[in-house]
């Protein structure tokens, strides 16, 4: 970690000296091969960027900061993920309609919904969770609906209501509590209840649900959904 922040401290000297534009006669980059970015030493909006051995300051977009880890956009994160640390960040949006920053995610309506909004230079884009998932706010992302419980109806998201009691001679039972149950027609997921709401559960990629066992198996085990083999 010393050896990124002196690396960064060294840039934040030959930029300086040089006006804070393209510095021509600074020594090469720590690696003067590919392309890498370091954080800049007092502004979380800007970093610096090494392209074969070539340095820049960047900006990243409006709604995005740079910390290292995201990728978003030209190596900037969301502004909500990112850990800037002591460095300061611009966080004033540019708001066009159906966005409040550029670059966001956000939700499509304050209803439970299994859709949401992404921004992309200032475009509202919609996209949808993976089946059985809603929207979740909180962590700009999609979540289980029984974790939304104020707002979302697991049973209406996922089409299923689990069952108090499960017989004790059935494949189910030996899951207690967190019994499952196979999605008629769906080879690839299965549903499983917990604390009494049901949440759709993908199987791995290649395999497939044995609604016998109830258990994700390799395809030439599932009987059943031979011929399924594909992701759906």
């Amino acid at each position: 970690m010393k050896g990124f922040l002196s690396v960064t401290v060294v840039f934040a000297a030959l930029v300086f000296a040089q006006g804070g534009v393209l510095v021509q006669d600074a020594p090469a980059c720590p690696n003067p091969e590919g392309v890498h970015a370091y954080p800049h030493p007092e502004s979380c909006n800007l970093f610096f960027l090494c392209t074969n051995g070539t340095l820049t300051v960047e900006q990243c977009e409006n709604g995005l900061l740079f910390d290292g880890k995201g990728s978003i956009h030209n190596h900037c994160n969301y502004n909500w993920a990112a850990q800037c640390g002591e460095r300061k960040a611009d966080l004033t949006p540019i708001s066009t309609p159906g966005c409040e920053y550029q670059f966001g995610l956000y939700p499509d309506t304050p209803e439970c919904s299994v859709h949401y909004i992404k921004c992309v230079h200032g475009e509202p884009l919609p996209h949808q969770c993976e089946p059985g998932l809603v929207y979740d706010d909180k962590i700009h992302g999609c979540n289980w609906p029984d974790l939304l419980i104020e707002k979302c109806n697991p049973e209406a998201v996922v089409g299923f209501k689990c069952p108090t009691k499960v017989p004790s001679h059935t494949a189910a039972a030996r899951f207690w509590p967190y019994p499952r149950f196979s999605v008629p027609g769906d080879c690839h997921r299965y549903i499983t209840c917990v604390n009494g709401f049901p949440r759709l559960i993908g199987c791995g990629d290649g395999t497939l649900f044995d609604e016998t066992t109830l258990t994700c198996e390799e395809p030439e085990v599932v009987a059943q959904c031979a011929g399924n083999h594909l992701r759906k």
